[in-house]
This record gives structure tokens, sequence and C-alpha cells, in this order.
């Protein structure tokens, strides 16, 4: 009997491995990485900028961001953060530190997320912010993308 339980675990793990590597998974870096990232390889930096009351926030990471080929064009080519805007952790970035809630535009926004995500003095979830090596911003979008539409604006991006 534990023969048999050992060999459906076994084969259980061994079709999540190779769901896992068959797919692979998207590779998340910090803000504070990117300095050190930038000076092996320099890349355009993907920030996606969510909530987790967000519900379309929330569907780009179930659906768009599980998509393999999207995934695969990422970590070959971009720097990708995942960063919930209403994080707590002060964050150092562009030689600054950026705090959570200081700010009278809406104090459960980190102040970083409303320097990536603010467009025409609005924010809007979910938002990519696209930047370059220098962390300037080369593009925004603020709205629910598929994995197809993300792939259209990277390929426009490179």
């Amino acid at each position: 009997m534990k023969i048999i339980f050992k060999r459906i675990f076994l084969l259980f793990l061994l079709i999540f491995l190779s769901f896992t590597i068959t797919y692979g998974q998207l590779k998340i870096y910090q803000f504070e990485q990117l300095d050190s990232l930038q000076n092996v390889e320099s890349r355009t930096i993907i920030v996606f900028i969510h909530t987790d009351w967000c519900k379309f926030c929330q569907a780009m990471k179930s659906k768009t961001f599980t998509d393999s080929i999207l995934i695969k064009r990422i970590n070959s080519k971009f720097y990708f953060i995942d960063f919930n805007a209403e994080n707590q952790k002060d964050i150092y970035f562009k030689e600054k530190y950026f705090k959570s809630n200081s700010t009278k535009f809406n104090p459960d926004i980190h102040d970083l997320a409303i320097e990536l995500a603010v467009v025409n003095k609005n924010i809007t979830f979910p938002t990519l912010c696209f930047l370059n090596s220098n962390y300037e911003i080369l593009f925004q979008y603020n709205q629910y993308l598929t994995a197809k539409s993300l792939i259209n604006i990277l390929d426009r991006l490179e």
C-alpha cells in the first residue's frame, strides 16, 4: 500500500516538475537589483504596477503573465518588476528613497507607484511602465492587456 502511494506521489511530482519546466516562470526582479543587472546587460525594464483589490490586475497576473510565449520573451529580453502600489516598504531607486504613504495624491499609494503610473494626473490600475536602461519612462499603458497584445507592444519596443 505504501509503495502505491509513493509511486502516485512521484508521478504527481514528475507531472508538476515537467509542467514547471515546460512553461517556465516569469523572472521577477526588485528595483534595488536594477543597477547591478544593467551593469551586466542593458535591458528595457517592465514595471507591472498593480493592487490586490484590482480585478483586472489579478486577471493579468493569472492569465497574461502565465502565457509561456510571453514569459520566454520577457525573461530573455527584459527585466520585469512586479510592484504592488500599496507596498509599505521604502525603496531606493534612481538615487533616492521612495516611501509609502507620504504624499497627498493618495495616501494609500506608494510614492514610486505615483512616479511611474500617473498619466494625465490620474493613476489607474493595472499600469505597465516601460523604462530604458537610464530609468527614463519610454511608454506607459494603464489597462488590462492580453498576452498577445503585450507581445505586440514588446515587438515595437525592441
